[in-house]
């Protein structure tokens, strides 16, 4: 669409505008003096959200991934022999790591808490219809720590590491702040 700003003191005159005509020739119009110019058609604004925050949290809805594809380094061998390699882990809520806080076997074991936590946050492994912790209980160590580096590393983004500085040779490093295992911060 193309819009034109009415110049002061200009006459605007449209043959397609309703209730303006051309002049006639010969006749002589008054001048802008006597008559106001015909208004521009003013578009009408799209109408904006209720807020800017509003449209910032639409944006950031859009863009915030929940869902990461993964691809075990052996792969879980089912029952029936069948090796399920391709899956997908979803970013984890508090809830899931405070419910296997509750269950027996983690608190008999702590170490157990990374299956339980597995078991919740891992959607799809495979063709199997469903995921949860017996699934992970029975995978190979290899595959274990790398789901346990892979959920460390979408749900962290980096956030638990500072920057910082050798006092004595002022190199710059960075350090980890955060736990070094699953469930820790």
């Amino acid at each position: 669409m193309r819009r034109t700003a009415a110049r002061a003191g200009a006459v605007a005159y449209s043959g397609a505008d309703a209730g303006t005509s051309v002049p006639e020739a010969g006749v002589e119009s008054p001048g802008p003096e006597a008559t106001p110019a015909p208004a521009a058609p003013v578009p009408t604004p799209t109408p904006a959200p209720a807020s800017a925050s509003a449209s910032a949290s639409v944006q950031q809805q859009q863009s915030l991934r929940t869902e990461f594809p993964f691809q075990l380094p052996r792969g879980y061998v089912d029952e029936s022999g069948t090796v399920h390699r391709d899956g997908v882990m979803r970013l984890s809520t508090a809830r899931d790591e405070l419910v296997p806080l509750r269950d027996v076997r983690v608190q008999e074991n702590p170490a157990y808490l990374s299956v339980v936590l597995l078991g919740r946050v891992i959607t799809r492994l495979g063709t199997l219809p469903m995921v949860h912790d017996g699934i992970v209980e029975n995978m190979f160590a290899s595959d274990l720590a790398f789901l346990q580096d892979f959920y460390r590393q979408i749900n962290a983004e980096g956030h638990t590491r500072a920057a910082v500085q050798c006092p004595h040779c002022a190199e710059p490093f960075e350090v980890e702040l955060g736990g070094s295992r699953l469930g820790e911060s």
